[in-house]
């Protein structure tokens, strides 16, 4: 018995699936059960064998299944690798009726089925409505026997089909996915679950692919079964229905880690009909597999068995059973040659071995009668490669150049841009051809090759140019034939070919690419088997270090290529909001698509897919929509984009593993018990999916949980967020911050509110709710207590009046200096009150005096009490009286002015002879001298009405600038004015993207101190330079020497930190001129006080 050999023709295929008993049928079948060789009509009909019937439809069959028995292999060996292997396993299939009628003369009109007639049938009609109505039920408990209804069919034999009620089951997840036979559902599964990663194959890499191996990984899981043999066959399957090809085009699906696949694309991306290219179907994407893998449905008898035919003549598996026994009946049955055994009788003819005499191979030893091997295969795949360049002109360029396939006008541009430069590539290899072939005539046995190479490997940049535009030739020509009927008939026609082995062009046009790909392996194969110190490992080890340098650039090319071709595609079909589109800047030459994918958010019970593109800048979020007339996609922006600088994500998995390390309530209260709080349950992290929360940090904020299609997808994203974000930081890195506390000196019991800076920089106290610790600056420590006094919100060092000023529970106190260094904790005792009911106070210099203003406010109005510290005695008195007035403080302060201002104040600054304070109207700057107020802000300049006229704007912080201009920080906005208050640089205007509650000016960078995170800009540009993100924030002090802020660890315990510039970002220092006293020093800082 043989088995069917393969036509000529490269089919292309249809799965028609078998329809169930109509409802008119049942009734007569349920009456009394029909014989198996009766048809419907009645009549009788001869019984024949699967392969008969299957020969009798009028298409040429193959099965193809990796087995394990020695039956198995000797079945698997006749019926493997067909090219035309349209059954795959136990699937039904049809021909498409242009591909031309069957060969077989013999057959009849009626077994001829077109599709005309196909789909005029009421079981093919109705193939769509019911593969819908399938796929929307999901169960996980198997179909009964009385579920299972019959039907007979003369032409292809009889099959049992399951009914609707449970027989193909969609597949939408590992925990439901039962064993569907519908290859539609195993496709969307399929795509689903496998994981898409960047592959390197050839020293060529490829972006969004799989390897074999990997595939059939997810088949097992998918069906789900651990026979590899039953994935590989579905696999196949879904290959034969180009779900997916191999990137070189060259063969089918094989169950290898070193082969790789691509999904087919329509016509990339962002085309108008095509999706983009993710791990999951979207329900845009045409449903382009189809048909039925019946042997999933398994048969209802409980004694059926691989190796027993089974009594029914429904079962599925009767094919592979009838087939099994014939082996067993028919020892010396015959294999057909299909392509793949022809192929690898002509290589074994293609041997170096066989084309020179016996006497010369016996003479050689094994290593080097293996490097003429390799050398010969280098040779003769070399002359393979010309030949195949020549079929390209001959049979595409030219047709497509001089035929009707194209319009007139079109065809030169058309042929430039699919072929670009193949024919230099065919001058540079003809070349290496023919002296490759010259070397071969020369000696039998050929000694050298690489001085071939290296003058050869010189001219290889034509190379180079091809790979970099393959991106834009394989998009040309996908649109076209997309748009144009004759061209993809005419591409089909090609295809089957003899001369073509039945490959697609795409083949042909990946060849140059994959030939230079190829030269290193070959080449490296020649050094292995080469003896030790041969002449020629030093010109092949040349010779492939330029190959491998030309793979680079061939690699960074089309990648460059392939990004702007998105980027590009995406851009014209993104529908933005007004602002957001130039925020993207999609076409700048250095912007980076890094990730697209679909992922879905809940809305309500139900949920929307979305897809989510991530840049080397932004995550942006949109929704995948018809256009109004239908005829294309477009991306309407879903929420506004998010910069990765204020993007933080996590999983679900995380939060609630913190909740389960969360500290107890002892901890809490600071006591040395560290329980731990485990929650009662843990919720079910993949329901819907696999979540990712997308948190985007400022003003505009917004919390998001995401769903991944699966573990798999999800940590890509993450890998992928989170390797852009470090690469942001390390390019804008500025400012660093560096942790002075340990955790334990704070805990997480009283709060920390300031600090400051004394003994020229070198030591810090930071006030408490408890009291006031001391340290040294700039290491990390435990702070020690040195005064003990509750509800610190402020405190400030004047060294030169050997003064500690205290605002304890709005009461505005004073210490000597010296308890800051007492080895013994001092308490409010050794206070001396200075004013009650503060707010807040400031310290600055004026009119050239050091001035200490201290500030009453309520709602409605503001008092300002301004002192002025007395100079400390230089001696002690000796006797006891002077002592006890020094440590009372009577050498302390004196008022000096005091005024009102009719509204509520929130901040005093310093200016050469006035004070300008921030309060709801704006900046007020008051006289000292005549206690005057005026508004700083000219309220005849129409370009400060966007302040003026805005409520609720809170001014906050001024910095005056060395050229005279002051940048005015409000709480939402920051803006130039000149000395005279008119609006200075009108197009510079900064919005800040977070809420912040302080500032501070380092030179020439304003840092805004929001709750989450320090936002760093530039005071010339005002671009946002730097994001550090933070927990819990809180400024507590600028000064000449450092900022110091607080903000939460892991453990949400307090830590202080000095920020301070990165090694690579340390300003130029300015030259300034030396001051005599810590006041003149802080009367010089730019960052805070800065007066001319």
């Amino acid at each position: 018995m043989h088995l069917p050999s393969p036509q000529e023709e490269a089919p292309q295929i249809q799965a028609v699936v078998r329809s169930s008993t109509r409802p008119e049928e049942t009734s007569s079948t349920q009456g009394g059960r029909q014989g198996p060789g009766r048809s419907r009509s009645g009549s009788v009909s001869r019984e024949t064998s699967s392969y008969g019937a299957y020969r009798a439809s009028g298409s040429q069959y193959d099965v193809s299944r990796v087995l394990d028995s020695p039956i198995d292999e000797e079945f698997s060996a006749q019926v493997v690798d067909s090219p035309n292997s349209i059954l795959q396993g136990d699937y039904f299939v049809r021909k498409s009726a242009f591909l031309g009628t069957t060969s077989n003369p013999s057959q009849s009109t009626k077994e001829q089925a077109t599709p005309e007639t196909a789909q005029s049938s009421p079981s093919a009609s109705g193939v769509t409505r019911r593969q819908t109505l399938r796929e929307k039920r999901v169960t996980s408990s198997p179909p009964k026997n009385s579920q299972f209804h019959f039907r007979s069919n003369s032409d292809v034999g009889l099959s049992r089909v399951p009914s609707l009620s449970n027989s193909l089951r969609s597949v939408k997840s590992y925990s439901t996915i039962g064993t569907s036979a519908l290859l539609s559902s195993i496709a969307e599964a399929f795509r689903e679950h496998i994981s898409l990663k960047n592959h390197v194959k050839d020293s060529l890499e490829y972006k969004d692919s799989f390897t074999g191996q990997e595939a059939i990984d997810t088949l097992c899981k998918v069906i789900p079964t651990k026979d590899r043999g039953m994935a590989f066959k579905v696999g196949r399957a879904l290959d034969s229905q180009k779900l997916f090809h191999d990137v070189t085009y060259e063969h089918r699906l094989r169950d290898s880690p070193d082969e790789l696949y691509v999904f087919r694309e329509s016509a990339g991306a962002f085309d108008d009909n095509a999706s983009v290219r993710t791990n999951s179907s979207t329900p845009h994407d045409k449903q382009e597999v189809s048909g039925v893998f019946t042997q999933l449905t398994g048969c209802y008898s409980p004694t059926c068995s691989p190796n027993k035919l089974c009594y029914c003549s429904f079962c599925p598996q009767r094919m592979e059973q009838q087939a099994r026994m014939s082996i067993l009946s028919n020892a010396s049955l015959e294999r057909s040659d299909s392509r793949t055994s022809t192929q690898e009788k002509q290589k074994r003819q293609e041997l170096w071995i066989e084309s020179v005499p016996k006497e010369i191979s016996d003479s050689l030893s094994k290593s080097e009668r293996k490097r003429q091997e390799i050398i010969f295969e280098l040779i003769y795949t070399e002359k393979d490669f010309v030949n195949d360049l020549e079929l390209l002109k001959e049979l595409y360029i030219t047709p497509l150049r001089y035929g009707p396939y194209i319009e007139p006008f079109a065809r030169e541009p058309f042929v430039r841009d699919v072929f670009y430069n193949i024919n230099e590539i065919h001058n540079v290899s003809a070349k290496l051809g023919r002296a490759l072939g010259d070397r071969q005539d020369e000696q039998p046995v050929i000694d050298q090759i690489g001085d071939i190479f290296l003058n050869h490997v010189k001219s290889l940049k034509p190379f180079v140019i091809y790979g970099g535009h393959q991106v834009y030739s394989k998009h040309r020509l996908e649109v076209e034939v997309k748009r144009n009927p004759k061209l993809a008939k005419f591409l089909e026609e090609r295809e089957r070919l003899p001369e073509l082995r039945k490959l697609p062009i795409h083949s042909f046009l990946a060849r140059p690419t994959t030939r230079l790909g190829r030269y290193p392996l070959l080449l490296e194969g020649v050094i292995k088997s080469s003896p030790e110190g041969h002449a020629d490992i030093e010109n092949l080890t040349a010779a492939i270090s330029v190959i491998k340098e030309c793979l680079s650039q061939i690699n960074a090319e089309s990648g460059k290529a392939d990004n702007r071709l998105r980027l590009t595609k995406l851009n014209d079909t993104l529908v933005c909001k007004d602002g957001e589109s130039k925020d993207l800047r999609l076409l700048d030459e250095s912007r980076q698509l890094i990730r697209d994918g679909v992922i879905k958010k809940k809305s309500g019970v139900e949920q929307v897919e979305l897809t989510m593109f991530l840049f080397d800048h932004m995550l942006l979020l949109t929704k995948k929509k018809k256009t109004r007339d239908g005829d294309r996609y477009e991306y309407r922006v879903h929420k506004k984009p998010i910069p990765l600088e204020l993007l933080s994500f996590s999983s679900r998995d995380e939060s609630v593993q913190k909740s389960a390390t969360r500290r107890s309530s002892s901890s809490f209260l600071g006591k040395s018990t560290s329980a731990i709080a485990t929650p009662k349950y843990m919720p079910d992290l993949n329901k819907g999916g696999y979540p990712l929360v997308i948190t985007h940090l400022g003003r505009n904020g917004m919390s998001l949980t995401l769903y991944a299609a699966n573990q798999a997808d999800r940590k890509e994203w993450e890998e992928k967020i989170e390797q852009q974000r470090d690469l942001i930081t390390r390019k804008t890195s500025i400012f660093e911050m560096s942790q002075l506390s340990d955790s334990s000196t704070f805990g997480v019991t009283y709060k920390i509110t300031c600090s400051t800076t004394y003994s020229y920089g070198q030591k810090v106290a930071i006030g408490a709710e408890d009291g006031i610790y001391v340290g040294a600056n700039g290491i990390k420590q435990r702070f020690r207590k040195v005064i003990d006094i509750e509800k610190v919100s402020q405190i400030a060092i004047l060294e030169d009046f050997n003064l500690l000023l205290v605002l304890s529970d709005k009461m505005l106190v004073s210490y000597p200096l010296e308890v800051l260094e007492s080895s013994e904790m001092v308490g409010v005792k050794r206070a001396r009150k200075v004013t009650s009911h503060v707010s807040f106070f400031e310290v600055g210099v004026c009119v050239g005096r050091t001035l200490v203003c201290a500030v009453k406010s309520t709602a409605f109005s503001s008092t300002v009490k301004t002192y002025e510290p007395i100079q400390a005695s230089v001696k002690p008195k000796k006797n006891s009286l002077g002592r006890l007035l020094i440590r009372n403080g009577i050498d302390g302060m004196k008022i000096y002015k005091e005024f009102y201002i009719p509204t509520e104040s929130s901040s005093v600054h310093f200016l050469k002879s006035k004070l300008c304070v921030g309060c709801a109207k704006g900046f007020e700057v008051v006289d000292l001298a005549t206690l005057s107020t005026q508004c700083l802000l000219d309220p005849f300049d129409e370009n400060l009405n966007f302040v003026t006229k805005k409520e609720n704007a809170r001014p906050i912080d001024i910095f005056r600038l060395k050229d005279g201009d002051f940048i005015l920080c409000y709480d939402e906005f920051a803006f130039y004015v000149n000395k005279n208050g008119r609006r200075a640089r009108p197009s510079w205007l900064v919005n800040w993207e977070g809420n912040p509650a302080s500032f501070a000016l380092q030179y020439p960078y304003v840092l805004a101190f929001d709750p989450t995170f320090i936002e760093v800009r530039h005071v010339d540009t005002g671009n946002l330079e730097q994001v550090i993100p933070c927990r819990n924030l809180r400024k507590l002090n600028v000064d000449s020497n450092a900022i110091h802020c607080v903000a939460n660890t892991f453990m949400d315990y307090q830590c202080v930190f000095s920020i301070k510039y990165t090694k690579e970002a340390v300003p130029t220092p300015t030259p300034v001129e030396p001051n005599n006293s810590q006041l003149e020093r802080r009367a010089s800082n730019p960052a805070r006080y800065c007066y001319s």
